[in-house]
């Protein structure tokens, strides 16, 4: 079922997301090498619990109903998404993590993420960066009432097949509001012109999840971590919209962490 959100309601939603935001911004004062995966959780936990809220993604099961042990999803390198932060993940120079953050507050949650560079990073891996991050924001201009949800596919799809870079199927974004996975799917690759007719105050989580090589994936044994077959780099980046007229209405933001990266930003 899809619930189109009031202007209240799209404002508590707002002010969840942009949480997730300074969180992660939080976080990225600390990603050097040498940081544990399990040190940049802990933070991030603490800081959304101190600022009113709780984090969605711990205990949120899986397929198998296994609860996710952590605030955060910490990806490294060839894993694509459900990265689980750990003690024993050491950062090293080169590596790059993405990092997806929710959280619940106010009765709405909040959803985002973001791929860091760790130290020095080959110019190769920079462009895939850079390319599923521009895809992002290709996506979000068809977030607008009278598009419909393959327009918004489409653009990511063209965007990230003109580099030649793989895009997951098995996983998508996704409808958000007092839950943190709602109707509409939103795939990241689709036709123009088809799928649902967007409608002002439909909320929806964009999320490029994009790879080096061939898009297939493998999910480790730990139930939960998503790594590409061929070990190439992936990148990851995510927006919560509320579709609006004329343009697309962002809820979430990079600002607060591109101002803590400064010229290091993709």
């Amino acid at each position: 079922m899809i619930f189109l959100k009031t202007e209240d309601e799209i404002e508590l939603l707002r002010q969840s997301n942009l949480l997730v935001g300074k969180t992660l911004a939080e976080v990225a004062k600390l990603i050097k090498p040498g940081v544990t995966t399990g040190e940049l959780d802990k933070v991030a936990e603490e800081f959304i619990r101190d600022n009113g809220a709780v984090p969605t993604f711990k205990g949120f099961p899986n397929q198998y109903g296994d609860p996710f042990p952590c605030s955060l999803c910490t990806s490294v390198n060839e894993q694509v998404v459900h990265g689980i932060p750990g003690k024993d993940v050491v950062l090293k120079d080169g590596d790059i993590i993405s990092i997806d953050c929710g959280v619940y507050m106010n009765g709405f949650c909040g959803d985002s993420a973001y791929t860091f560079c760790v130290g020095e990073v080959k110019e190769d891996v920079l462009n895939l960066l850079k390319v599923t991050k521009e895809a992002l924001y290709l996506g979000i201009q068809n977030a607008i009432q009278g598009k419909r949800l393959g327009d918004i596919g489409y653009a990511i799809q063209q965007h990230c097949k003109s580099h030649s870079y793989g895009i997951l199927r098995e996983f998508v974004g996704h409808g958000i509001g007092k839950d943190m996975h709602e109707d509409p799917q939103v795939p990241n690759y689709g036709k123009r012109g088809t799928g649902m007719l967007l409608k002002k105050g439909l909320c929806i989580a964009i999320e490029p999840m994009i790879t080096q090589g061939d898009r297939r994936i493998v999910m480790e044994r730990d139930g939960w971590t998503v790594r590409t077959r061929d070990r190439k780099f992936a990148a990851h980046f995510e927006h919560t919209v509320a579709v609006n007229t004329g343009k697309a209405d962002i809820l979430s933001s990079f600002e607060f962490i591109e101002a803590v990266l400064g010229d290091k930003s993709v």
